[in-house]
């Protein structure tokens, strides 16, 4: 099989919260499992519809200087069942273009 991603992707272990999908709020802490400049792919709790948008923040930890949250907006490319024998509450896998990002504050809320 050729690969046919356009650009590197990273394997990272980071915390993800995902705050909208399509037009409900919510609050589903994953995990990233992998990020590029064009998306990324995380565990989930819920199902969320392919194509709707989602709104969600990766919390980036700098150390000594506490954390950074990168609030991004994208849609939902792509759901998997997560096979994970060590991820029991996130049964699904989501693939997430990064469409739009901003840096936050950690105590910084999405409103």
């Amino acid at each position: 099989m050729i690969e046919q991603r356009k650009s590197k992707r990273f394997d990272l272990d980071l915390r993800v919260e995902v705050v909208r999908a399509g037009a409900e709020r919510m609050s589903h802490v994953g995990r990233t499992r992998n990020i590029s400049s064009g998306g990324v792919l995380f565990t989930a709790s819920t199902r969320m519809e392919i194509g709707g948008p989602v709104e969600y923040i990766i919390t980036l930890s700098s150390g000594s200087s506490g954390n950074v949250n990168l609030r991004c907006m994208g849609k939902v490319l792509r759901i998997e069942e997560n096979v994970s024998p060590q991820v029991i509450d996130s049964p699904y896998m989501v693939a997430a273009s990064l469409e739009r990002y901003e840096f936050m504050r950690s105590n910084a809320r999405v409103a």
